[in-house]
């Protein structure tokens, strides 16, 4: 028995072994088979990706800052003497025209003294109308006509003088814009310091923002703007810089610089915080998708298709946008970038294109070709 025994574990061991054996051949054939379809691109088994064109884009380089506005005219309605309020004719926020009256005072006594010196005044011109007639007859002398042309200047003056402070019982607008709150009610004693509202035009406004030393060669007068605001989600206003401070602050090593901002509907209020970004320059530059860029330490590569096969190629970076970058160098306008399957390529390694690259339009095509940007 133990010999049939042995036999039949011996058999085992070779049929084993003849097992692993064929196993092993059948693998290897196949594995080197398949190395040797990649090797050629054939069969279908390149790496699946996806490629890319890289194309001429318009990139602007700018600068951002913040600021708050301010109307283009403001100021405080205040009197020009002192009085008790007697009529408020204004609303507050609503529009008002240059010389609209906002407020009255009470004016008896001034009215009275207007009165008054008119009445002065006409006395004096009939006494100067007669003198005229008397001096033609010699009956009185120059020196008395001289006087009464005196008398009448004076009377004349003092008339002037009444309406001036007739006229300032009126508080009015001096230009166009939007009254504020109101700060005093009708009843209330006012002097020449009290504030009875606000007048802003705010037809346009404009915001102070400081920009680095730096650049301080790189703006100038018209130069874009944009501005949004957190009031105004996915909104922008678009204005333009109107000055530049000649001077550089020494703390902070920065200068101020003021734009100004169209304000339809007049729906910018003065103070309202902003964030700012100035157009510095513009031009026609090679971008890729973001996808595309492989970073390893400080070096960025990016998969360029050769053909049937992905060459690695060492780029340099510029600005980025939204979802693109720029490059500065490493790859020409019209080449396709891998952007899907970057991360099991190698150089030289087979690819299969699993989407079509994005074509350009005709206009897009043969600009690409001359290697000129969108106009």
């Amino acid at each position: 028995m133990s010999l049939v025994r042995q036999i039949i574990g011996a058999l085992f061991v070779l049929l084993l072994v003849a097992g692993g054996y064929v196993a092993y051949e059948h693998y290897a054939t196949e594995g080197a088979t398949d190395g040797a379809d990649q090797r050629r691109g054939g069969g279908g088994m390149g790496v699946p990706v996806e490629l890319s064109i890289a194309d001429m884009r318009l990139a602007e380089r700018r600068v951002e800052a913040v600021g708050s506005t301010r109307s283009r005219r403001a100021v405080e309605i205040v009197p020009e003497t002192s009085g008790r309020i007697n009529e408020i004719d204004f609303e507050p926020g609503a529009p008002v025209s240059a010389g609209d009256v906002l407020a009255r005072l009470d004016d008896d006594i001034e009215r009275a003294n207007h009165t008054e010196a008119q009445a002065n005044l006409d006395e004096a011109q009939r006494a100067l109308d007669r003198g005229r007639t008397l001096r033609e007859s010699n009956t009185i002398t120059q020196a008395s006509m001289e006087q009464l042309i005196s008398q009448e200047a004076v009377a004349r003056a003092a008339l002037d003088r009444a309406r001036r402070r007739l006229e300032d019982r009126e508080i009015k607008a001096p230009f166009d814009g939007v009254v504020g709150l109101r700060q005093v009610d009708v009843g209330a004693r006012v002097t020449e310091s009290t504030v009875i509202t606000t007048l802003d035009d705010r037809s346009e406004v404009e915001i102070d923002f400081s920009l680095p030393e730096t650049l301080y060669g790189s703006v100038y007068a018209g130069q874009a703007v944009v501005a949004t605001t957190a009031a105004f989600p996915g909104r922008e206003f678009t204005g333009e810089v109107i000055n530049i401070d000649s001077r550089i602050d020494p703390t902070s090593r920065s200068f101020r610089v003021r734009a100004r901002l169209p304000n339809p509907n007049q729906i910018l209020p003065a103070g309202m915080f902003m964030h700012i970004s100035v157009v510095l320059e513009a031009q026609d530059v090679v971008m890729v998708p973001e996808e595309s860029i492989l970073a390893e330490g400080t070096r960025n590569y990016v998969f360029v298709a050769n053909g049937d096969q992905a060459s690695r190629r060492e780029v340099s970076l510029g600005q980025r946008e939204v979802g693109f970058v720029e490059i500065v160098e490493g790859i020409e306008a019209g080449e396709q970038v891998v952007v899907e399957g970057t991360q099991r390529l190698r150089d030289g390694a087979p690819i299969r294109v699993m989407g079509a690259a994005a074509e350009p339009d005709d206009e897009d095509g043969e600009e690409a070709a001359t290697g000129a940007g969108p106009a």
